[in-house]
C-alpha cells in the first residue's frame, strides 16, 4: 500500500500545479533541513506557513492564484514551495508563529473576492514544549492559533523504503508465528508469579514525533510509573532518558526478561502494523522524547525500531548524546545489508546479556 501510495504521488507530482517562481518539492525541503539545522546551533526559531485548497474546490484554480499572491507577498529572506502538489508551504526565518499568522491573514485579504480561501496552518520549530501529548493536538493547538506540537518533525520525517517495510513485514510475521509458544508461556509465567496485567502498554514516541502505544511484556510492578518521581534522583542515565540499573521496581521474573531482551518480543506486533521497524533508534516514551531538544530530536526522522547500533554496542555503557550519535549514524547509512547484519549482532547480544539494562 506504502508502494502504491508513492507511485500516486509520483505521478500527482508530475501534475503540480503550473506557478513559475516557486520552489519544488524536494527543494523546499532541503531549505527545511537547512534551517533546522541552522536553528539546531543557535539560529533564531523560524515558522513554516502551509497553504492548502480548501475541500470541495478546484485545487489548481484556487492554488495557481494562491500562488501568484505569495509570490509578490514573501520578503527577499523568505521561500515558498510546493509541499505537495497542491500545498504550499512558506519558509519563514527568525519569525515566530504570529508573524506567520499576520502573513497568512495578509496573503488571504490579498485575493480576489471569487477565490475560496485556502486553509491555513502555522508550524514553528523547535516545538513548545507541551505537557499533552495525543492525536488531537495539533488540531487543538491550531483552533486555539497556536502551533502543534512536533509538525516540522513530521513534515521532515522519512517514511520506510519498500525493502525495509517488506523485510518488518515478513520477519515480524514469521517471528511471531514460531515464537506463539515461548510469548504463552511468558505471559502464563508473568500472570503467576506478579498481580497486574500481561503486557506493559505505553504511549512512545514514532516517526516525526507521532505517539504510539508500545507493547512490552510487564517487568514491574503495577505501581511502577507512580514510583519513578520517587526514583528520579538515582537515574544513571544523562539526558532525557531514564535507567537505573538495580531498579526496584522490577520483578524477579522481569529481571531475567529484561536481560534477555525476552520482554520487547511483543513489539514484533508493533513492528507488524508498522508503528515500528526491526532497525532504527529504539522510541523514547512522550515525555523523554518531547525533552529532547535541537539535533537531539533528529533521531524521530526514521521510523523507531527493535534494534539499532546503540541496542547492540552500546546500551546503558555510553552518554545519552552518544546514543544519539548511534541513532543518526545509522538513519544516513540504512541499507538491506546495514540492516541484516544488525539482526544478526542483536541476537548474541540478548543470548550472552551483554550491556544489560
Amino acid at each position: 500500500m506504502g508502494f502504491l501510495r508513492r507511485v500516486v504521488g509520483w505521478a500527482f507530482a508530475e501534475r503540480r500545479i503550473d506557478a513559475p517562481g516557486l520552489l519544488g518539492t524536494q527543494e523546499l525541503q532541503r531549505s527545511l533541513r537547512r534551517e533546522q539545522a541552522r536553528t539546531d546551533r543557535g539560529a533564531d526559531p523560524f515558522a513554516l506557513l502551509v497553504l492548502a485548497p480548501p475541500r470541495g474546490s478546484d485545487p489548481a484554480g484556487t492554488m495557481k492564484c494562491v500562488a501568484e499572491v505569495v509570490r509578490k507577498r514573501i520578503r527577499v529572506t523568505d521561500e515558498a514551495g510546493w509541499l505537495d502538489r497542491a500545498v504550499i508551504g512558506i519558509l519563514l526565518p527568525s519569525t515566530p508563529a504570529q508573524g506567520a499568522w499576520t502573513l497568512a491573514d495578509d496573503i488571504c485579504l490579498s485575493l480576489p473576492l471569487d477565490i475560496e480561501l485556502p486553509v491555513c496552518r502555522v508550524y514553528v520549530y523547535p516545538p513548545p514544549r507541551s505537557p499533552r501529548a495525543n492525536g488531537d493536538q495539533a488540531a487543538d493547538a491550531q483552533q486555539a492559533g497556536e502551533s502543534p506540537v512536533g509538525a516540522i518533525d513530521n513534515m521532515l520525517a522519512v517514511g520506510l523504503p519498500w525493502w525495509k517495510r517488506g523485510l518488518d513485514i515478513v520477519v515480524s510475521s514469521v517471528a511471531l508465528l514460531l515464537l506463539a509458544p515461548l510469548l504463552a508461556v511468558v505471559a502464563a509465567a508473568v500472570k503467576l508469579t506478579s498481580p497486574g496485567p500481561v503486557f506493559f502498554r505505553q504511549l512512545r514516541s514514532g516517526l516525526g514525533g507521532r505517539p504510539f502505544l508500545c507493547l512490552k511484556f510487564r517487568t514491574m510492578v503495577v505501581d511502577a510509573e507512580q514510583r519513578k518521581a520517587d526514583l528520579m534522583a538515582r537515574n544513571e542515565q544523562d539526558g532525557p532518558a531514564f535507567k537505573i540499573l538495580n531498579d526496584p521496581r522490577i520483578t524477579r521474573l522481569g529481571k531475567f526478561l529484561r536481560q534477555t531482551s525476552i520482554d520487547e518480543l511483543p513489539q514484533l506486533w508493533n513492528v507488524l502494523c508498522g508503528e515500528m521497524t526491526l532497525v532504527g533508534p529504539r522510541p523514547l516514551p512522550v515525555a523523554e522524547a518531547e525533552a529532547c531538544r535541537g539535533w537531539l530530536r533528529r533521531r524521530q526522522d526514521i521510523t523507531p525500531g527493535l534494534t539499532c547500533i546503540w541496542q547492540v554496542h552500546g546500551r546503558s555503557k555510553v552518554s545519552f548524546i552518544e546514543w544519539v550519535r548511534m541513532d543518526l549514524r545509522y538513519s544516513r547509512s540504512r541499507s538491506l545489508w546495514h540492516d541484516l547484519k544488525l539482526i544478526v549482532q542483536t541476537v548474541p547480544a540478548m543470548l550472552l546479556r551483554r550491556n544489560g539494562c
